[in-house]
């Protein structure tokens, strides 16, 4: 007998019935119990579609998301305008030394106006100007870390830090054409010849311990301080080019207002004593010196 061939056929029938086939369509049958969820990991709950989402947590795009970018970008446009202004318009500019006292004193915050000699008008006698020495003052412009020039002038643009080293404030005394000559027997300068009272002067100081005659190049500007014993003006510079005088197109602005501080608010007005003074050749002998 071929008991090996029956046994192998047994085996091959007992899991081919219909029972067998239902069992392996599924894990468990129905009167399995289902599997319990363990207690240490809870089963997660899946978000309801119709749940609201979490207001508390502002979104990129909130208004309120970022408040410090909002800020920022408002002092930047803040600071963009005030350079835009003091660059054409009108510039604090904050007085470094004591040259010009006591018009005006170190510490003070004058406002320049960079209109008033752009159509058309030209520094007059008696006007207080802010221009840049460079060439007249200062033969060789001043090196130094460019960046810490950059940040220093924006600052000095908003009144914040001292001007430039090459950025001076003096009162016009001379313009082209004028004689200027010091001093007459009394100790007064003169212009054309007509002697000045210059009321404005330092209380204590003369017109100018250095004796002077100088007749102003076209297009160019005398200019000295009110503190005279104090100030290095177009006297300490006769003997280099241009003679001590600084060319019209070198002035920034004029010094129309002191702004800071706010005691000293007040305009600053051009003096009298020049307006009887004649105009230049009006006024009998020649230049010399």
């Amino acid at each position: 007998m071929d008991i090996e061939g029956r046994l192998a056929e047994r085996d091959r029938s007992s899991c081919s019935g219909p029972e067998h086939e239902e069992r392996s369509r599924s894990s468990h049958t129905p009167e399995d119990p289902p599997e319990q969820p363990s207690a240490e990991q809870p089963p997660a709950e899946e978000p309801s579609a119709e749940q609201p989402p979490d207001e508390s947590r502002p979104s990129a795009g909130a208004p309120g998301a970022r408040p410090w970018r909002r800020a920022a970008l408002l002092a930047a446009v803040s600071m963009a305008l005030v350079l835009l202004v003091s660059g054409f318009v009108v510039q604090p500019f904050q007085i470094p030394s004591g040259s010009m006292e006591t018009t005006l004193r170190p510490g003070d915050r004058v406002l320049v106006n960079k209109l008033a000699y752009r159509f058309g008008d030209d520094p007059r006698r008696g006007d207080v100007v802010v221009f840049d020495g460079t060439g007249s003052f200062l033969q060789e412009e001043t090196s130094g870390n460019p960046v810490t020039g950059v940040l220093r002038k924006a600052a000095a643009a908003v009144g914040l830090a001292e001007p430039a080293e090459t950025d001076y404030i003096k009162r016009v005394v001379g313009v082209g054409g004028d004689r200027v000559t010091c001093c007459d027997k009394r100790g007064r300068i003169e212009v054309n010849g007509r002697p000045v009272n210059e009321d404005y002067l330092y209380p204590g100081d003369t017109p100018s311990q250095v004796p002077f005659d100088t007749v102003v190049p076209e297009g160019r500007l005398w200019v000295m301080g009110d503190h005279r014993s104090a100030s290095r003006d177009s006297r300490d510079h006769l003997g280099e080019p241009g003679g001590g005088t600084v060319p019209v197109d070198q002035v920034i602005g004029r010094a129309d207002w002191i702004g800071w501080p706010f005691g000293r608010w007040s305009r600053i007005r051009g003096p009298e004593v020049f307006a009887h003074v004649p105009a230049p050749g009006a006024a009998t002998g020649g230049a010399h010196g």
